[in-house]
This record gives structure tokens, C-alpha cells and sequence, in this order.
């Protein structure tokens, strides 16, 4: 009977041993499983975006995990033909971002989870269009103080720029200008004298002529949907001015390149 009492104690013992290695790792199972929840919570929703141009606007919103599908080097994004795997990442999205002059439009639509909540947004780099696309993602992703402080930071940017801008101007005067009709925005933040507008189709000659007639000094072409020169022997310098962020998702480095350009273009007139 000794004996077998000797031989009842370590299985005991080891029984206790398994359930407390038992225990301990379930303990270290639910520690991960709350690590996760908590990393996903942090992170906010999935936002999917079909350019770089909804992306960084989903960014200036307040959204941390946000993905675009059109490559930010891509200089003409409605071109880009949409991959299958460019598809699997919609359906995985909690929110979809797209404007409808993308052809893909439809396609990404198609793909997107039951679950997912489609924004169509109206793309436009003017400030009252920029902050009125913030603050509608801002409400949209639960982040309106980021937003709202996104946008403040913009408006005082804008300020800064307009004025080291208006400090270029050729001779004190504010230039004459022609812009894409997507670039209009860039001659508001010049303060520069816009005499005229074309595109998003080629000039044609009967334009030619009448913007010619305009004699602007400068021209304020789209970098994303160029035509070529503009407005060839009338003397205008052309400007590339782009309306797409690069791979920082950076909306306000859009701004500040264009300032640059006009800038030292004024100063050099």
C-alpha cells in the first residue's frame, strides 16, 4: 500500500503541472487574441482607395490604414488596368473611396464586400472641395478631430503659400495665366490673373486663337492629363502642375511643389 501511495503523489503532481501549463497558456492565448483586437482597433477601419489622390485625402481624415490601388507613380491613374489581386483587396475593405470619372469605377464597385461602405468623392485640389472631402471622411471613419485639425493645418498652409507666392509676382503685378480646368486651383493659390481655361480635351485651333489673343504669360497645364504644349509660339511658359500625391500620401505636398514651381517660374520672368 506504501507503494502505491508513492505512486499516486507525482502522477498528482503532474497532473497539477498540466493544468497549470495548461492554464498558463491558455492565459497567453487570450493575451494575444486581445493584442490583436486591440492593434486592429488602433489602426481603425480598412479604407481602401482606387488612387493616391482618395488615399491621401482618407489620410488627412485621420485614417491609419489606408491602401491605394493605382500606384502613385502611375501619372494618368484613369488608365491603369485593374488587377485581380487590386480586386481581392476591395473585398477586404471596410470603406471604398472612388470618383466616377475613373473607368475602373464600376469594376471596383463590383468587387467590394457586402459589408463595405462605397464613398464616391469629387475630386478637386481647391481648398473649399479639399476640406469639405476631409471632413466628410473624418465623420464617415469616426476621426472628425483629426480632421478638423487636418484642416486647419491646411488653411494656414494655404495662407503661407498664397503669400510667398503673391511675393514672386513679376514686376509686383499678378501674372496672366491659363490653366487646365483641373488646375484652376493652382492659379487661386498664385492670386494670378486667370484670363482663360481649357481641356480636359486638346486645345483646338479655334482656342489656340483665342487664348493666344489672351497673352498669358503662363500656362498652368496638368501634369496627370497633359496634352503637350498648349499654346505653342505665343510665348507662354508652361508649368507642369501635378494634383496627385506621391507615395507619402502627402495632400499638402501637392501645395507646396506647386507653389514652388510658380514661384521661382514668377521670379525668373
Amino acid at each position: 500500500m506504501a507503494r502505491t501511495r508513492v505512486l499516486v503523489r507525482p502522477l498528482t503532481a503532474l497532473s497539477a503541472g498540466l493544468l497549470l501549463i495548461s492554464g498558463c497558456g491558455s492565459g497567453a492565448a487570450s493575451e494575444n487574441t486581445a493584442s490583436g483586437t486591440s492593434d486592429k482597433a488602433a489602426s481603425g477601419p480598412v479604407v481602401v482607395a482606387t488612387t493616391a489622390w482618395e488615399a491621401a485625402l482618407a489620410k488627412a481624415a485621420g485614417a491609419k490604414n489606408v491602401t491605394s490601388i493605382v500606384p502613385a507613380g502611375i501619372r494618368h491613374a484613369p488608365d491603369y488596368d485593374v488587377k485581380p489581386s487590386d480586386l481581392t483587396k476591395v473585398a477586404k475593405a471596410d470603406y471604398v473611396l472612388y470618383s466616377s470619372f475613373e473607368p475602373f469605377a464600376g469594376r471596383i464597385k463590383e468587387a467590394a464586400g457586402s459589408d463595405a461602405k462605397m464613398i464616391e468623392l469629387n475630386l478637386d485640389n481647391t481648398p473649399s472641395k479639399t476640406t469639405a472631402n476631409v471632413t466628410r471622411l473624418g465623420r464617415a471613419f469616426g476621426t472628425q478631430k483629426a480632421a478638423g485639425r487636418w484642416n486647419t493645418t491646411f488653411g494656414k498652409e494655404w495662407e503661407s503659400l498664397h503669400k510667398k507666392v503673391q511675393a514672386s509676382w513679376p514686376g509686383g503685378k499678378a501674372p496672366a495665366v491659363t490653366a487646365q480646368m483641373f488646375t484652376t486651383w493652382a492659379a487661386k493659390l498664385a492670386g494670378a490673373q486667370m484670363v482663360g481655361t481649357y481641356g480636359p480635351e486638346a486645345v483646338t485651333p479655334a482656342q489656340l486663337s483665342k487664348l493666344s489673343a489672351k497673352k498669358p504669360k503662363f500656362v498652368l497645364d496638368n501634369e496627370n492629363m497633359s496634352t503637350g504644349t498648349v499654346l505653342p509660339g505665343s510665348g507662354a511658359k508652361q508649368l507642369s502642375i501635378a494634383n496627385y500625391p506621391g507615395q507619402d500620401l502627402d495632400l499638402l505636398a501637392v501645395y507646396r511643389k506647386a507653389a514652388q514651381q510658380m514661384e521661382k517660374a514668377f521670379a525668373g520672368s
